[in-house]
């Protein structure tokens, strides 16, 4: 059996319970993040089920103008895929994109050119700036939004005119091309209409176009009723006999080419938020640190006693558990005493092979034996307090023999 087997480590490391009793702060505020994190999405998932989804009675859905087209002879249909959506499109269709914002660029670009010279409407409702550029060409969204949500026609578009006002207000929409802008805010217009250049030759009765759509406040269940808010819905989805209504989903999935990586998946939102807490914590971490630079030494205002630092330190290594570190302390104030009573330098009292042979030499009998010397000077750290006790006490009986004449 080997000496280090005798005795057996001592971990300087604090206990479990200190560190739970250290880190139970973090962890308490860790827990209340993520508690008020999951009742948030809770409360919204709730809040927003089924938003704008002509099947769902919520407040943010869409059943109510479903259900009016259905009084007055349009079919609603719901379509979750590109695929479905383009194969769709005719001019007795009227096509709504509800969120055109979740489409990748390449099916953005597809879908406009299913939709340019059918005939029939598309619908984009409050589609940002990337997204109508492709939807729509030569629309362009402002990226200041409306201030007020309710606005006044101030067009000629008929339908818009028998409407009124309406809750349109959103995102703004400029064009240099020749279009109805309507429901404008600061001169900007919040609905357009944009005739279809190459589907007006052939449409005699109704010809192809887009309407770019501001917000989606006149298509919910919940504002339905205020304003001008249906006329307006019913005129807009209800041109043709048909209104194919298009969700993008999960299962609509984008080509391999154009797959997003997990970072283009996130909001904006989180990743700054990320950044703020990276460099709050780091903001924490100097305020907290005990240290900023080297140690500068100062003279104590008052004078203490020698006992009393000793005591100190004692209760210090005593409440840290630290025994193998005052351990290393006896041991290497003992070798610093012991190296000139027996002809060895100070520099060399650390070092095994200058001082125990010199040791052995000046001793005799069992005491100076090579292997109890070393394990004494240079051994393991104790076990328990008992264990340190009698190693302080054969260190002191070690220097008693070494310096008796």
């Amino acid at each position: 059996m080997t000496t280090e087997a005798m005795f057996p480590t001592t971990a300087a490391s604090p206990t479990a319970r200190q560190v739970w009793t250290r880190a139970r702060g973090i962890a308490l505020a860790l827990v209340l993040l993520l508690v008020g994190a999951v009742a948030i999405a809770v409360v919204r998932s709730d809040a927003r089920h089924g938003e704008l989804d002509p099947r769902s009675a919520d407040p943010y859905g869409s059943r109510a103008v479903a259900e009016l087209l259905a009084d007055r002879g349009v079919s609603t249909r719901v379509v979750t895929t590109l695929d479905e959506a383009r194969a769709a499109v005719g001019p007795d269709t009227t096509l709504l994109v509800a969120v055109p914002d979740l489409l990748t660029e390449r099916q953005q670009t597809g879908l406009h050119s299913a939709t340019s010279g059918s005939g029939g409407r598309t619908v984009l409702v409050a589609p940002g700036g990337g997204a109508v550029e492709r939807l729509a060409p030569g629309v362009t969204a402002d990226p200041a939004l409306s201030i007020d949500s309710t606005l006044a026609p101030a067009c000629d578009l008929p339908a818009a005119r028998r409407a009124g006002n309406a809750d349109t207000g959103g995102i703004r929409y400029s064009t240099h091309l020749e279009a109805d802008a309507c429901y404008p805010s600061r001169r900007l217009a919040t609905l357009l209409r944009i005739p279809d250049p190459a589907a007006t030759a052939s449409a005699e009765d109704t010809p192809g176009d887009t309407v770019v759509l501001g917000a989606r406040d006149i298509l919910f269940n919940n504002h339905l009723d205020e304003h001008g808010n249906a006329s307006l819905a019913l005129q807009l989805l209800g041109s043709r006999d048909h209104l194919v209504w298009y969700l993008p989903s999960l299962s609509d999935l984008p080509d391999q080419d154009d797959e997003r990586g997990f970072f283009d998946l996130l909001p904006s939102g989180w990743l700054w938020g990320t950044l703020q807490l990276l460099i709050a914590a780091a903001l924490a971490a100097l305020w907290r640190a005990r240290r900023l630079g080297p140690l500068v030494p100062e003279k104590l205002p008052v004078a203490i006693r020698a006992s009393e630092t000793v005591e100190g330190r004692a209760r210090l290594y005593r409440k840290a558990n630290a025994r193998d570190r005052a351990a290393t302390a006896l041991r290497s104030a003992t070798r610093t005493r012991l190296a000139p009573l027996v002809g060895v330098p100070v520099t060399q009292a650390h070092t095994p092979e200058s001082l125990l042979p010199a040791l052995s030499a000046h001793l005799h009998g069992a005491t100076g034996d090579g292997q109890t010397l070393h394990t004494l000077l240079f051994g393991p750290p104790p076990g328990d307090d008992a264990a340190l006790i009698a190693l302080a006490d054969q260190l002191d009986a070690l220097e008693r023999e070494v310096r008796r004449p």
